[in-house]
């Protein structure tokens, strides 16, 4: 499946500067301002990229507005926009294993699942909206012989697409397949720590006849770009996904400006609820352990959470930790690694820090908690399971976004909804049992977004994915997506 040779390759190829791509053009911030890129695998600058600035992103947003206003592109026919975003696709795959290790290098994700949930998902991603956008149709509302109601779904305007660091590719394509299907413009926002692949993405809209303007990306620090994006009253929608502090500010900024819509998602602390009548608990363990450690816990629906039924806790924990002795923790572009590194010094500090408000409580940690690989300069962790937490600790309520497991015992099936239920967060959840009714049960009692049964993960692009609670707003993936991305129009015609 990998070329070994060709990745080693990928590994030592110099990394240029990354510069905004504005108005169709490669440029460097209007100040001149840099920062490093620092890779996790060895903690050494990888490269540059430019600091942009708001005047960087009123650049962007004004080449978007143009592009909006003149039609280049919301006035193409679909047939026309599916062809570019086709080509764009293609192109994508053409390149894949080229941009999934220059996200390796840049975010640290294991180049198993960078490979499948990077550039092929975002090249699957564009297609599906691609493929969707010149089969969505109006509407004839039911009126008298004496009017005529035509309801239209036009482009909302330009979009503003802040997107994080674990998964940028992926989630930046959710992002802009229905926005450009749909005909609007977007000016993107990378996450500082994974830029490198979204800038490489905007170029071979270029090369793929994306016009000029209608894909913008500006590299920066957030509370500079980002703030610039919110508080403009040229941007149309505004879609983040991120952390509750920094939805908060989004949410404030909109109201400061233009009252622009604004769609978070915010991240979570899923439960994945494991009863007595698995029936397969050497399933369970397996998808509990990449549900939770894949990616080094670096995942929005990550099963942080791992409620089991306390007739067979002992049994599963037992099964889960050996199962974790063989996962392979280190270097992300060995194809054989099951767990590759932390995004960030930052992070990982984060993640110990977890860790050690844990033991200080009294829990006990059953395997991993410490960092690893240390005389490698990278930024590594092991896969850690704490057990006898409560589900009132910090570790239990709060989001880690690293590769830290709680476990937490239950009686009944009430108490496992109350447990599930109990934090502020509802993005995904999992249970496991044969039981069919206690499944649609589960179902229907679980306050999530997603409700995985007898598996964890893997939902295509057919579901929407979106947060209830304080996990967020709107739904990215499926044709559900285009909601954010368009308005809707009456003509009301008297005949």
């Amino acid at each position: 499946m990998f070329d070994k040779a060709r990745i080693e390759e990928l590994r030592h190829r110099p990394v240029p500067p990354a510069v905004h791509v504005i108005d169709g053009e490669r440029r460097k911030s209007a100040s001149g301002a840099e920062m490093d890129v620092v890779s996790p695998l060895d903690g050494q600058v990888l490269t540059t990229m430019a600091a942009g600035g708001k005047d960087d992103a009123d650049a962007a947003i004004a080449a978007a507005r143009r592009a909006f206003e003149d039609g280049r592109w919301s006035g193409m026919p679909p047939a026309t926009r599916k062809k570019i975003l086709l080509k764009w696709a293609a192109l994508i795959e053409e390149h894949a294993l080229e941009l999934a290790v220059l996200g390796v290098r840049d975010n640290g994700t294991e180049i198993g699942m960078a490979l499948k949930a990077e550039p092929l998902s975002a090249a699957g991603t564009i297609r599906y909206y691609a493929e969707a956008i010149d089969k969505i149709y109006g509407e004839i509302a039911p009126t008298g012989n004496d009017a005529l109601g035509l309801i239209h779904r036009e482009p909302v305007g330009v979009v503003g697409a802040i997107v994080p660091w674990n998964f940028p590719l992926m989630i930046g394509a959710w992002k802009l397949g229905p926005a450009l299907a749909a005909g609007n413009t977007v000016v993107l926002k990378p996450a500082e720590t994974a830029s490198l692949t979204l800038v490489r993405l905007a170029e071979l809209a270029l090369e793929a006849g994306l016009p000029a303007g209608v894909l913008n990306v500006v590299t920066g620090e957030g509370s500079v770009v980002g703030e610039a994006i919110a508080l403009s009253m040229e941007v149309d929608v505004l879609v983040f996904t991120g952390s509750g502090a920094v939805g908060r500010r989004l949410l404030e900024n909109a109201a400061k400006s233009n009252l622009k819509r604004v769609y978070l998602e915010l991240g979570g602390k899923s439960p994945n609820i494991v009863f007595a009548d698995a029936p397969d608990l050497d399933a369970a363990v397996k998808a509990s352990a990449n549900g939770i450690f894949r990616n080094s816990g670096q995942v929005c629906i990550a099963g942080t959470r791992l409620l089991v039924e306390r007739s067979v806790h002992d049994e599963f924990v037992d099964r889960l930790t050996a199962y974790v002795e063989t996962m392979k923790v280190g270097d992300p572009l060995d194809p054989a690694t099951a767990a590759g590194a932390v995004n960030s010094l930052r992070q990982l500090e984060q993640n110990l820090a977890f860790v050690e408000e844990a033991l200080s409580s009294g829990r006990t940690v059953r395997i991993g908690g410490r960092r690893i690989l240390e005389e490698t300069g990278g930024y590594f962790m092991e896969p850690t399971i704490v057990t006898g937490v409560e589900p009132g600790d910090t570790l239990a309520q709060r989001e880690v976004f690293g590769p830290v497991l709680a476990v937490i015992p239950f009686d009944t099936e009430d108490e496992a909804i109350d447990i599930a239920n109990g934090t502020p967060y509802g993005l995904a959840s999992g249970v496991w049992t044969a039981d069919l009714s206690r499944a649609h049960r589960m179902i229907r009692r679980i306050r999530a977004g997603v409700v995985h049964v007898n598996t964890y993960g893997g939902s295509d692009l057919t579901v929407p994915l979106g947060g209830h609670k304080q996990s967020g707003n709107g739904h990215d993936k499926s044709l559900h997506a285009f909601d954010k991305y368009l308005d809707l129009k009456t003509a009301w015609i008297k005949l």
